[in-house]
């Protein structure tokens, strides 16, 4: 029987590890895996899925060298390295290293792509390919790259920690506490890019979001009593509750406040909203994330939810972690306050002012904080009646939409708006 995504998505990070400790080189051995593994696919014997893809990346990875020395004899550790390789079976291998208890595969390969040498931008990129390992073409559909660029900026992040590093290495203890806020950082990414495309993941392998909630658990197994942590995870977790329902039976994306809150899952809710009671104790960016998604989360509906509450700490958030895409939730959530149904009439001041601040965000700001604050444009446009200015917004994003679930539901409310035609004239 042929292997699995799920036992795919197992033996990944475990391989990988294993033959970089062998080798030396984290590049190398995210290549010859992957090679491995492709190569798997096509066997119905495989047994030991981990195994079977060390020992073919070790055997790989030597003719490949075998090749670079063509014109020249085998050099002793070369000939030492294929006696290891071929004689023996097990999952390890002689060299592969042992973890510090607590410490998984995946967990270690997180570490090792947080390296401060590496930009966040790079250590995501790693993390996506080598510690979740997604396809390079799903890196760049994450990350809104073409698969060129992802490629590119893949290499740039090896070949940087390679000369950082030398050969490859799980940090130790004291080098694994001083970067941890780079690793909830960085999971924190994880599930952002796997939130915003990851609907409906076709299988394991390609559930980045689940990825994303495996690892948090790990950190909090190895720092139980840590608020930030326990923050992070909750915030995946009600991430991932939410999850169900979040499309129609159409495959069209449904706002927050069309979603049937019915759907969600029930036992995550439970947890994470455990968790973010527990992280209420700090005042760190991952708490607050807890508390604003503990809010909508118990929410019966979106327009009962606190937003003059989540406009506050949005606020608080902006404050110890400044970033445009925090100041478009604020905007966001601050127009929400004024439309949501209530018997006092919308503050036209405040929607103006919202308006002027997203229409800046969206013409300079970074990145995703551009996209976000042209979403929430369209989406006042149509909550205040402009139906040709959110018509065209929305034909607009359409154009850029990450994944089809969005694509569609912005061609869908484009038609829409166009049928509400121009507002009154005052």
């Amino acid at each position: 029987m042929r292997p699995t995504s799920e036992q795919f998505r197992a033996a990944w990070p475990r391989a990988v590890r294993v033959v970089a400790a062998w080798s030396g080189s984290l590049d190398a051995a995210e290549d010859h895996v992957a090679e491995a593994m492709a190569r798997a696919v096509e066997h119905d014997d495989v047994e030991d899925l981990t195994a079977w893809c060390v020992r073919v990346a070790k055997r790989s990875l030597i003719d490949e060298r075998r090749r670079a020395e063509v014109l020249t004899r085998i050099t002793p550790d070369l000939a030492r390295a294929e006696v290891a390789a071929t004689v023996t079976d097990d999952r390890d291998g002689p060299d592969a290293g042992t973890l510090p208890d607590g410490l998984d595969d995946r967990t270690a390969l997180l570490f090792v792509a947080c390296d401060p040498a590496l930009s966040p931008g790079a250590q995501l990129v790693l993390a996506l390919r080598v510690v979740c390992g997604l396809p390079l073409r799903e890196v760049a559909r994450h990350l809104g790259l073409t698969e060129t660029t992802a490629a590119a900026r893949l290499t740039r992040a090896k070949r940087s920690l390679a000369r950082a590093r030398g050969s490859f290495q799980v940090p130790d203890a004291a080098e694994r506490l001083e970067r941890l806020p780079v690793v909830a950082d960085c999971v924190a990414g994880l599930f952002t890019v796997a939130h915003r495309a990851g609907f409906d993941p076709p299988d394991a392998l390609a559930d980045t979001g689940s990825q994303a909630l495996s690892l948090a658990d790990a950190l909090v197994a190895l720092h139980p009593g840590s608020t930030e942590l326990r923050g992070l995870r909750a915030v995946v977790r009600l991430g991932l509750a939410r999850r169900p329902g979040r499309v129609d039976a159409d495959g069209v994306a449904l706002t927050l406040a069309e979603v049937d809150r019915s759907r969600w899952d029930t036992r995550l809710v439970r947890l994470g909203l455990a968790d973010a009671t527990s992280a209420a104790a700090g005042d760190g960016r991952f708490a607050l994330e807890a508390a604003i998604s503990g809010l909508h989360t118990v929410a019966p509906s979106s327009e009962l939810t606190d937003w003059p509450r989540i406009v506050q700490l949005y606020g608080a958030l902006e404050q110890v972690w400044p970033s445009p895409a925090v100041t478009v939730a604020r905007l966001a959530a601050r127009l929400a306050a004024q439309l949501a149904d209530r018997p006092l009439p919308a503050d036209a001041a405040v929607v103006a002012e919202v308006e002027a601040a997203l229409v800046s965000l969206a013409a300079d700001g970074p990145g995703y904080a551009r996209r976000d604050a042209a979403y929430a444009l369209a989406d006042l446009c149509w909550r205040t009646g402009r139906g040709p200015e959110a018509a065209a917004r929305y034909r607009a994003l359409a154009q850029q939409a990450d994944g089809e679930p969005v694509r569609r539901f912005c061609e869908r409310r484009a038609a829409q708006a166009e049928r509400i035609g121009p507002p009154p004239r005052p």
